[in-house]
C-alpha cells in the first residue's frame, strides 16, 4: 500500500486525486494533506481519510483547525514547517503536489530533497525553475510524474520510445471560451465570461490562462523541463473537442496520440498507479457519437500570451520565472476587476521587456527575478513609472 501526501488538497485536483484513491482502498493510505485556508472542506477530508498530519499555511486558517479538530489524533502544523514535517515523513513514498501558482515550487524542491516521488500538477513551479529542478531530481534519482492531462499524454506517448527519434511534439488545446473572438470582442469581456470553459472544470486562475492561450504558453516551457526538448519542436494545435490530449511525432513520420474523456481523474489514475493500469470509472469516448475531430492553428495576434511564452522559452535563464511572476499578477488583477482582459499579455510583455536576463541563474536569482517581476508588474497595473 502507497503512503500519500496530497498537498493542496482541497483544490480542484487535490479534491480529483482523493476520488481516485478512493476507488482504491486497498492500493493507498493518505498520510498528510495540505491546504491554504479552506478549514470547511479540509476538516470533511479529515474526517474521511484520517491522516497523521495536516498543514494549513495561512496562521489564522491553522488556528481554526486546530480548534475544530479538538481531540483528532491528527498533527496540524502551519506555514513551511508544516510542509518540513510532512515532506520529511520516511514513511510517505509519493507526493502529489496539487498546489496552484508560483507557491508549489518550495514544497517540490522539498520533496526532491527527501526523494519522494513526485506527482506534479503544478506548472508554475517547472516554468520558473525547470533546469534546476531537472537536475535536483536526476541527481536524487527522483521521478516526476507529470498530471496535467497534457504532459501526461506526451509521457505516456514517449514511454518506452528513444527521445532522440523525435521531431515535434504537438500540445493540443480546446482555443478556451473565446476561441474565434475578435480583438474588438475581446475588449470588454467579464470575469464571469472567462470562467466559463466549455470543456474544462478548473480552478479561477488556471481557467484565466486558458482563455489567454498563456495556459497553453506554461505548458511549452513545462514540457522543456520534463522531456528534455527544445522548444521549437513544440507546437500548439487547437483542437475544441479536447478529446487528443497531445501528440508525439518520430523522425520516422509516425505521429502517436493520447485519446481520453476530458477528466482529470485519468492522468491523476496514471501518475498514481504507474505503470500499472486498472479501470477508470469516467465516461469513455465514443466516436461514433463524437463524430469528428477539429484542428486549428492558434491566434497568435489576438491571444499574444502565447507568443510570449516563446520568447521566454527561447531566452531562457530568469525569463521564464519572470514571464509566469507578471502573467500571475495580471491574471489577479483582473479577477479583482482592476485590469482588462486584454490588458493581461501588455503587463507581462512590457515586465519582459524591462528585465535583465541571467542566463545561468540560482535558485536565489529565479526568486529575485519572481520577486522584482511581480512588483514591476503591479506598478505597471496601477500606472506607475
Amino acid at each position: 500500500m502507497k503512503r500519500i501526501a496530497v498537498l493542496g488538497s482541497t483544490g480542484s485536483i487535490g479534491r480529483n486525486t482523493l476520488e481516485v484513491i478512493k476507488n482504491f482502498p486497498g492500493k493507498f493510505k493518505v498520510s498528510a494533506l495540505t491546504a491554504h485556508s479552506n478549514t470547511d472542506i479540509l476538516l470533511k477530508q479529515v474526517n474521511e481519510f484520517k491522516p497523521e498530519k495536516i498543514c494549513v499555511t495561512d496562521a489564522r486558517a491553522a488556528g481554526l483547525m486546530k480548534k475544530r479538530l479538538g481531540s483528532n489524533k491528527t498533527k496540524v502544523f502551519e506555514g513551511d514547517q508544516g510542509f518540513e514535517e510532512i515532506l520529511k515523513d520516511s514513511r510517505i513514498d509519493k507526493v502529489v503536489i496539487a498546489i496552484s501558482g508560483s507557491s508549489a515550487l518550495k514544497p517540490l524542491l522539498k520533496a526532491i530533497d527527501n526523494k519522494k516521488e513526485v506527482a506534479l500538477a503544478n506548472k508554475e513551479a517547472l516554468v520558473m525553475a525547470g533546469s534546476l529542478i531537472s537536475k535536483k531530481a536526476k541527481r536524487s534519482n527522483v521521478r516526476i510524474l507529470p498530471i496535467d492531462s497534457e504532459q501526461s499524454a506526451i509521457w505516456q506517448c514517449l514511454e518506452g520510445e528513444d527521445k532522440k527519434k523525435v521531431k515535434n511534439i504537438y500540445l493540443t488545446g480546446s482555443g478556451g471560451p473565446f476561441r474565434g473572438w475578435t480583438k474588438e470582442q475581446l475588449k470588454n469581456i467579464s470575469v464571469s465570461q472567462t470562467l466559463k470553459h466549455p470543456r474544462w472544470k478548473m480552478g479561477r486562475k488556471i481557467t484565466v490562462d486558458s482563455a489567454t492561450l498563456m495556459n497553453k504558453g506554461l505548458e511549452i516551457l513545462e514540457a522543456v523541463a520534463l522531456f528534455g526538448v527544445d522548444p521549437q519542436k513544440i507546437k500548439v494545435v487547437i483542437h475544441p473537442q479536447a478529446i487528443i490530449h497531445s501528440m508525439v511525432e518520430f523522425i520516422d513520420a509516425v505521429i502517436m496520440a493520447q485519446l481520453s474523456a476530458t477528466d482529470m481523474r485519468i492522468p491523476i489514475q496514471y501518475a498514481l498507479l504507474y505503470p500499472e493500469r486498472m479501470e477508470c470509472r469516467v465516461e469513455k469516448v465514443d466516436f461514433f457519437r463524437m463524430g469528428s475531430f477539429d484542428f486549428e492553428r492558434p491566434d497568435y495576434k489576438n491571444f499574444p500570451c502565447l507568443g510570449l511564452a516563446y520568447r521566454a522559452a527561447d531566452e531562457g535563464g530568469t525569463m521564464p520565472a519572470v514571464l509566469n511572476a507578471a502573467n500571475e499578477a495580471g491574471v489577479a488583477a483582473f479577477l479583482r476587476k482592476k485590469l482588462k482582459f486584454l490588458s493581461i499579455a501588455r503587463i507581462i510583455e512590457k515586465t519582459m521587456d524591462a528585465h535583465k536576463n541571467i542566463k545561468e541563474p540560482g535558485l536565489s536569482d529565479i526568486f529575485y527575478a519572481d520577486s522584482w517581476a511581480r512588483e514591476k508588474a503591479q506598478d505597471l497595473i496601477e500606472g506607475k513609472r
